[in-house]
C-alpha cells in the first residue's frame, strides 16, 4: 500500500466533504456478523456482510458489498464474475496491503486506500433496497450508517464502478 491508510477520523472528514451525512455507532470490535447485528440490534440501517476476495491466482481482487443475510456461494460468484479457477478469501497481508485495513474491518470505505484502483467491487443487489445501510468506519469497533443512495454517491466521487450481483440466481 502506497502512502498512508486513512483513519476513522480522516474518512468521517471525507464523507462530511462529501455531504454525506452518518451515524456512527461505537461498540466492541465486530470480527462476524453475528457480533455486528448483536451490537447494532435497534440502530438504523442493514448490516452489510463485506468479503474481500481474490482468484487462484491471486491476479484479481474484489470487494463485496452484500446484505447481512445473503448467502454468498463463491463457487456461484466465480462462475458470474468468471474468475478463472474460483474464489477464495483473501489473505490478511492481501487485505492490508491492498485496503489498509485489518481482518475483520473490510468496508467499502477502505477502497479509499487502493489508489490503484485494482480492486473491483461488487454489490448485492438486495442490499440497494435498502434504506440505510451499516459499514465499518474502518475499524470494527464501530458502525456507520449512510443512506444507500450515499453508497452509491460514495463510490462516484472516489470514481469507482461497480457491479450489481443478484445472489438469489
Amino acid at each position: 500500500m502506497e502512502g498512508k491508510c486513512l483513519t476513522r477520523e480522516n474518512l468521517m472528514k471525507l464523507l462530511d466533504e462529501m455531504n454525506i451525512e452518518t451515524q456512527t455507532y461505537d461498540h466492541e470490535e465486530a470480527f462476524t456478523v453475528e457480533d455486528m447485528l448483536r451490537f447494532l440490534d435497534g440502530k438504523v440501517g442493514t448490516v452489510a456482510k463485506n468479503l474481500f476476495i481474490n482468484d487462484k491466482k491471486k491476479r484479481n481482487l474484489w470487494l463485496v458489498a452484500a446484505k447481512h443475510d445473503t448467502i454468498i456461494n463463491l463457487n456461484s460468484l466465480a462462475k458470474k464474475i468468471k474468475a478463472a479457477g474460483g474464489l477464495r478469501l483473501a489473505s490478511e497481508a492481501i487485505l492490508e496491503e491492498k485496503l489498509g485495513v485489518k481482518q475483520g474491518c473490510v468496508t467499502i470505505f477502505a477502497l479509499l486506500n487502493d489508489t490503484r484502483k485494482e480492486v473491483k467491487v461488487l454489490i448485492d443487489s438486495s442490499l440497494l433496497k435498502e434504506d440505510f445501510v451499516l459499514f465499518h468506519p474502518m475499524t470494527n469497533a464501530a458502525s456507520t450508517s449512510v443512506k444507500t443512495s450515499d453508497v452509491l454517491k460514495f463510490l462516484k466521487e472516489i470514481d469507482r464502478s461497480y457491479e450489481l450481483i443478484d445472489f438469489t440466481e
